[in-house]
């Protein structure tokens, strides 16, 4: 027997299956068709890998194995597909459920526009057949897949409960997808006919002889070499991407860095600057102020002396006015005592006169007029000999007159 439960004599195959089938017991066949599709699955990929590795070259459209592996695809999707009734026709087609791979992830909407946009398919299932093509190139059929079997809220508007993908069966094939991602393959699905393509399984590449079995097992050895050696690749090639993830990590958050250092090294000299400005307006300032303290300094001994000036100049006036003052008081007194004595001098002469006229009236007696005449002589003579217009002297003689 083989890992698989096929026999290593074709021969014994078909009596080995039929044996398997009468001793067992009456199974869903539902739960048949998804044994049978998981099988075949796991045989399709399993030969896949094993023949691409020893074949040792990109894979092509022509290559029987590929072909086989999209055929089995073709009826693992197919299985429980749900009857949908258009207008002109029943459709069952796994279209559907493919195209809204698109809406659950991203990453598979340039797959959908590529097909809808290759010209010659004119069926659903030719586009199809184009999307896992494509996702086979991308090396990203089994994350596509992935993502659809776990939206069973939109898996059950396409398949029945009982469908490959609705159960087990189908997230163990999409597992087994993963290992494909090993395979380089270039198909040209621009100018390859797949609406009418019919996809029939060939059991016969999967049916070997014995020594066929023996020369497999000796490939084996060697594809597990390489595979060894691809694995150890692969996790070297993981490590150094993570290495280079945390290059790229430290050097993105390096770059922030330098950004915001860059931003504060501005800020800091654009405050420097301001503070040169200021500092030298500060100096200026200083330096104004300075001058004006200097001019303040001058102009305050200028005051003070002009003060000192002043106050010699009033010290000076007031000995000089106490000087006119005093001589003022003298010349007054000097002026007051020669007016005295002139006083003295007029009363002494005009007391002289009236004994002299005393004197004459007494012997001559004259008149009246002659009496009122005489002293107006006297007036007139004194005038002249006198020679002072003084207000007193004159009131004086005045006086003596009348």
């Amino acid at each position: 027997m083989t890992q698989f439960g096929v026999p290593r004599n074709p021969v014994n195959w078909v009596s080995h299956i039929t044996a398997a089938v009468v001793s067992q017991p009456a199974r869903d066949p539902a739960v048949v068709e998804r044994t049978n599709l998981l099988n075949m699955a796991k045989l399709s990929i399993k030969g896949l890998i094993e023949s691409a590795l020893s074949y040792g070259r990109t894979l092509d459209s022509d290559y029987p194995p590929l072909q086989q592996f999209f055929v089995v695809m073709e009826h693992c999707l197919k299985h429980g597909l749900k009857v949908r009734k258009s207008f002109l026709s029943f459709n069952r087609t796994i279209w559907g459920p493919l195209e809204m791979v698109e809406k659950i992830c991203p990453e598979a909407e340039e797959v959908a526009a590529s097909v809808r946009d290759l010209p010659g398919l004119r069926t659903p299932l030719g586009r199809a057949r184009a999307w896992l093509r494509l996702s086979m190139m991308q090396k990203k059929l089994a994350d596509y897949l992935r993502y659809l079997i776990m939206r069973r809220d939109i898996l059950s508007e396409f398949y029945e409960n009982h469908a490959v993908m609705m159960e087990e069966e189908g997230t163990v094939i999409v597992g087994l997808l993963v290992g494909l991602n090993v395979i380089d393959a270039n198909l040209c699905v621009k100018g390859e006919d797949l609406d009418s393509q019919v996809g029939v399984i060939d059991f016969s590449i999967y049916l070997k002889s014995e020594e066929d079995e023996h020369n497999r097992e000796g490939r084996n050895v060697h594809i597990s070499a390489i595979l060894d050696q691809k694995n150890y690749v692969e996790e070297l090639n993981r490590q150094l991407n993570g290495t280079v993830s945390s290059l790229h990590t430290r050097i993105d958050t390096m770059e922030k860095s330098n950004s915001k250092l860059i931003e504060e090294l501005a800020i800091a000299q654009n405050n420097i600057i301001k503070l040169q400005e200021e500092n030298h307006h500060l100096r200026n300032e200083n330096a104004m102020i300075f001058m004006r303290a200097q001019h303040l300094e001058a102009a305050k001994a200028s005051i003070e002396a002009e003060q000192m000036y002043r106050r010699h100049s009033r010290h000076g006036l007031s000995e000089i006015f106490t000087d006119i003052c005093t001589h003022h008081d003298q010349s007054q007194l000097a002026q007051n005592s020669e007016e005295d004595g002139k006083e003295r001098d007029v009363k002494d002469r005009l007391d002289g006169n009236s004994r002299h006229i005393a004197a004459a009236m007494k012997p001559q007696e004259p008149s009246d007029k002659e009496i009122v005449a005489k002293p107006r002589n006297i007036e007139i003579s004194y005038m002249k000999d006198s020679g002072v217009e003084s207000a007193p002297q004159y009131k004086l003689i005045k006086d003596i007159s009348f």
